[in-house]
């Protein structure tokens, strides 16, 4: 079990709409760029060879920062703008081996 003050690293797998994927990969721009606010920090940021899903590696300084993020007003209202359009992603919390 992880401490509240340690570290957290996470993996997000995002899957893109089919109907409107340039404003689903702009929410995940703005998103991102609300990390460091939180104390996070985008480590790698892949794509899938067909453009649809994506893959991020995202560290954050403390529990308390992952949770601050998840709970970004801006984020939510970002998500809630979106409506349908918005991403369907998948977070788990990895660690280094």
């Amino acid at each position: 079990m992880s401490r509240p003050d340690t570290a957290v690293l996470l993996v997000a797998l995002v899957e893109y709409p089919l109907d409107q994927p340039e404003a689903a990969r702009q929410y995940e721009d703005d998103v991102l760029d609300l990390l460091e606010q939180h104390g996070g920090h985008l480590e790698r940021r892949l794509r899938s060879t067909d453009g649809w899903t994506e893959v991020h590696l995202i560290r954050f300084a403390s529990r308390a920062g992952w949770e601050a993020f998840r709970a970004d007003p801006q984020r939510r209202a970002l998500r809630a703008a979106l409506g349908d359009a918005a991403p369907v992603g998948r977070v788990i919390e990895v660690r280094d081996l």
